[in-house]
């Protein structure tokens, strides 16, 4: 039991880590939103379900909701905060259609967080409040993993990975796991079943960006202006070559982070 409980803490932190990576990874994306004053073609939908989850996953990890989730706690605390930012600079910019979704959205994830923390606090009490904390937690980590598979479909359509950032897709990867094996060592089923599905979407999605890398779009024109010099890549492979306006993006559907 001792080896098992150092090998749980150790998978924790590491899973700390790599969440904290990945909750920061759409910082390239919204720095482009941010130059740009426009979402372009970027998708909202996983901001405010990543901070739905994270607040849920916080909340189930309280001392007592469930015991020995301290780190869960830790750093989905930390990711609803980071998640909140990007929810804001999206709204800011995002069309007024987008911005009504997004607003529409945000609405629900408050009202499905407080019912979840009013029912547990006030109507429920020991194991069942676990379980009904954890249910909630799980189903909504699901979809948080699930919200990417559009731009998924979307690379394979359009077979560029413009939208989809190598370094997302990595932590999407390393966090899933870590947090599968820190939930199977904890004996958690609410913890490990969802993030084992996180890892596999991960996994999905690193092949994707292995069959497809090598064209990320945004090719440069062919007399580019004096000052752009060479190539210019951005990181996480966004776009190769110079930035484009909003009124050069391609014009695509559905497409995401």
């Amino acid at each position: 039991m001792g080896a098992v409980s150092i090998l749980h803490t150790v998978f924790g932190i590491f899973g700390d880590a790599t969440g904290l990576f990945l909750f920061l990874a759409p910082t390239i994306t919204f720095k482009r939103i941010l130059k740009n004053k426009s979402t372009e073609q970027f998708s909202g939908i996983p901001y405010p379900m990543t901070l739905l989850n994270c607040l849920l996953s916080a909340w189930y990890g309280l001392p007592f909701i469930s015991k020995n989730n301290t780190l869960v706690t830790v750093i989905n605390g930390t990711g609803a905060v980071i998640e909140s930012i990007y929810v804001l600079i999206f709204i800011l910019h995002a069309p007024k259609k987008e911005k009504a979704k997004i607003l529409g959205l945000v609405t629900f994830v408050l009202a499905a967080f407080s019912s979840v923390a009013l029912v547990s606090v006030f109507a429920l009490h020991g194991k069942t409040r676990r379980y009904f904390c954890g249910f909630a937690a799980a189903i909504f980590s699901v979809i948080m993993y699930g919200s990417p598979l559009s731009i998924m479909m979307t690379v394979i359509r359009t077979k560029s990975v413009e939208y989809m950032p190598f370094f997302l897709s990595l932590f999407v990867f390393l966090c899933g796991t870590s947090w599968f094996v820190f939930g199977l060592l904890g004996n958690d089923p609410f913890v490990y079943v969802c993030n084992g599905f996180g890892s596999v979407l991960g996994a999905l999605q690193l092949i994707l960006y292995a069959i497809y890398r090598k064209n990320k779009g945004g090719q440069k024109d062919d007399k580019p202006a004096a000052n752009e010099g060479g190539s210019s890549a951005m990181e996480m492979g966004f776009v190769n070559g110079k930035e484009k306006t909003t009124a050069e993006q391609p014009q695509q559907d559905n497409n995401g982070v």
